[in-house]
């Protein structure tokens, strides 16, 4: 039986540079790059040298704690550089792709558990599995109490599901054909209530919801919340429409495919558009000619969660959209006063959801970091049973006890986007969360 939810508390961020419902003609790009950063937890351990050809499938590297973990290159080409920082940190693996791309063959198995947690953990398709708690990528030796897909994305400038998964219907059912296989529960996915969903209608083998309300409604994070909340010692793991068309694929044709459909967004982008590409491609070629101005921060990911990087760097493994924002380097007078600019606090207001007035926000956050003493703020834009604050705060001072009973297991950094952006003691909550899940992972397991 299906469970519809309702989201009052929220805020939906409308933003200036939403990518309209087209292609770009973007030419592929020559060079690749697994970066290990993207995949929290791992310490790499690389199977390839400088100059071994790989094909699309191979393996670049695994996890030196699981070596059943396994990180593959999306292209096939020759492995160009191994980027290292500090201590020799593995940061990034370029592969400079050939002229057509060839794949590895995988021998297909699916008619157990144990049958599709060997291809995927072959293929590199596994890391596309997370689980909660704690958003890092799933044991294989796990038995997950439920799966999750969220097919709503509520986040400001997000891909439209509708038209970036168009055509691939058949590979998202066979996703979800196969992953049903890893638990014994349900395979839980919810859909934006307030609208028909033409990719996701006809989706067998799931329990479906209808979820409605304001950002953060589309986190998956909210909706386990709401539909069936993890408690100690449980998990559950969560999978993304996208990432379960590769995973489709895979089986339905014994190929890696990386594909991805990339939104690029953003005020400072001259034409916001859709692009087809390939998982970890240099984003070069996509922003050629299509910024309005040199002033700007990239980001792969979304505005609220992304992670900087350069105008030539590389796309996240998981993300879906790249967002160009301006840079916000101007002093306002007297910009630190708490709620004078904060846009994004107002939105939380009853007046601006009827205005639909989009915003080109910048990055300024207008004065520095301050104590984190004002209440009832994060309340308001975080829709879980749980005292958002009492829970931040009991990560600072790394109480294990208090963070087990203020609800650590419930959450991940993307839950409190929202509360850090209003948050005005501007303080990086999503990273204080990050720190607290992992001093969970190292005390609790």
């Amino acid at each position: 039986m299906s469970q519809d939810i309702r989201i009052k508390r929220g805020v939906d961020i409308k933003l200036k540079g939403k990518a309209e419902k087209m292609f770009a003609n973007v030419p592929q790009a020559k060079v690749f790059a697994l970066r290990p950063d993207d995949f929290h937890g791992v310490t790499p351990k690389l199977t390839v040298k400088v100059g071994a050809q790989v094909k699309a499938g191979d393996s670049l590297f695994y996890s030196k704690y699981d070596d059943r973990i396994k990180f593959t290159s999306p292209v096939s080409g020759e492995v160009v550089e191994i980027v290292r920082g500090a201590k020799r940190k593995i940061l990034e693996v370029k592969v400079l792709v050939d002229s057509e791309v060839t794949y590895k063959e995988f021998q297909i198995k699916e008619s157990s558990k144990e049958d599709v947690t060997e291809i995927l953990l072959e293929s590199g398709a596994w890391v596309f599995i997370k689980q909660r708690p704690y958003d890092v990528i799933a044991n294989p030796s796990d038995k997950p109490k439920a799966i999750f897909i969220s097919g709503y994305n509520s986040a400001p400038l997000a891909a439209d599901y509708d038209f970036a998964l168009q055509g691939k219907e058949k590979s998202l059912q066979k996703g979800i054909d196969v992953i049903s296989k890893l638990t014994t529960g349900k395979v839980n996915l919810s859909v934006d209530g307030s609208q028909s969903s033409s990719v996701f209608q006809n989706i067998s083998g799931v329990e479906l919801h209808n979820v409605t309300g304001p950002h953060p409604a589309g986190n998956v994070g909210v909706q386990i919340h709401h539909i069936d909340p993890v408690n100690k010692g449980e998990r559950v793991w969560t999978v993304t429409p996208q990432d379960l068309v590769i995973i489709g694929d895979l089986f339905l044709t014994g190929k890696f495919n990386a594909e991805r459909v990339v939104a690029l967004t953003g005020s400072e982008v001259s034409q916001p558009r859709y692009v087809k590409t390939i998982a970890g491609t240099s984003i070069e070629n996509i922003l050629k000619d299509n910024l309005k101005s040199t002033n700007v921060r990239v980001i792969s990911g979304g505005p609220l969660t992304g992670t900087k990087i350069s105008q030539d760097g590389y796309l996240g493994y998981y993300d879906n959209q790249i967002t160009v924002l301006p840079e916000g380097k101007t002093h306002r007078f007297f910009g630190w006063v708490p709620w004078l600019y904060n846009n994004i606090f107002s939105m939380a207001g009853s007046s601006f959801a009827s205005t639909g007035k989009e915003y080109a926000m910048d990055t300024n956050k207008n004065g520095e970091t301050r104590g984190f003493v004002v209440t009832g703020e994060m309340e308001k834009v975080f829709p879980f049973d749980i005292y958002p604050m009492y829970l931040v705060k009991s990560i600072m001072y790394n109480d294990i006890g208090e963070m087990e009973n203020q609800g650590i297991y419930e959450v991940a950094p993307e839950d409190f986007a929202l509360a850090e952006v209003i948050n005005t003691s501007k303080i990086d909550i999503q990273k204080i969360v990050r720190e607290g899940l992992d001093v969970m992972i190292k005390e609790v397991g």
